[in-house]
Order: C-alpha cells, then structure tokens, then sequence
C-alpha cells in the first residue's frame, strides 16, 4: 500500500482549510483517512500551521511520501529536516500575535494552578506537623499524668 501525507480540504467555498492526513494514495482526496497529523488554514495572516511533529516523523520514518503542499508545510515547520538528520532544525512558522497571547495566557493559568497546588501541599505538611506536635504533647502531658499518679 502506497501511504501518502496529503492535504484533506474542509471550510466552505472560498474559505478553504485543511487537516494534514496519512492516507492511502488510492483513496479519493477526500476520503477515508489513516490518521490526521495536523491543521492548515491558510486564510489569515499569517497562515495557521499546526503539525503533530512527532506523529509526522513516524510516518515519514515508515516511508510514507509527502505531497508537494505538505512538504513545503513540513520544511516550514523543520519536520523535514528533522528527518533527514538534521540536529539544528528549526521551525520557521510565524506566530500570529493572537497565539502568541493565547499561550501567554495558558502559561499563567498553569503558573497559577502550580502555586495552588504547592501552597495547599505546604498548608497540608503544616498541619501535619501541627497534629504530630499536638499528638506528642498529649503523650507527654499523659506520661507525667502517670507519673503524678504513682507517686501519690
């Protein structure tokens, strides 16, 4: 089976997007995909590219030919290179403003859950140690308790 990495077309007419797909190089351009690999748009600007790196690497590891649109997509995004051996690739897509905002955004949420998550497992070593600390007292006040008792 000839495995091909093609462009799948969706949007309506005039305002084209497409999926990057491993297909069987039979099937209709449309068709019945093996995997989707990644997102085209090329309607804003700058163009949106988003490829799973990874899960092109494998198909292009395992012989799968990319179409002429997909290659160039694929030397943007450095994954070329990167198969052919490339230690120093790059990817050379521009990041819209929007995006670049976006993971901003996403970096803080994270950054805030992180110190959520630290705070609240400080908080709970602290009352840990409260609670050893009481529970120690307690031993010790029950000892000399015991100890009173004898003597009398």
């Amino acid at each position: 089976m000839a495995v091909r990495i093609r462009l799948k077309r969706m949007g309506k007419i005039h305002a084209a997007q497409y999926r990057v797909v491993v297909v069987d190089s039979r099937k209709k351009r449309d068709g019945r995909v093996i995997e989707e690999v990644g997102y085209y748009d090329p309607q804003p600007n700058p163009s949106i590219i988003r490829i799973d790196s990874e899960r092109a690497q494998y198909w292009l590891g395992v012989g799968a030919q990319p179409s002429d649109q997909v290659r160039n997509l694929l030397v943007l995004t450095g994954d070329i290179a990167k198969h052919n051996g490339k230690a120093d690739a790059v990817s050379r897509v521009i990041v819209s403003e929007a995006d670049k905002a976006a993971q901003a955004e996403q970096a803080i949420k994270d950054a805030e859950a992180a110190a959520e998550k630290s705070k609240a497992a400080a908080s709970a070593k602290k009352a840990e140690e409260e609670a050893a600390a009481a529970a120690a007292a307690a031993e010790a006040e029950q000892a000399s308790d015991e100890a009173a008792g004898e003597d009398a």
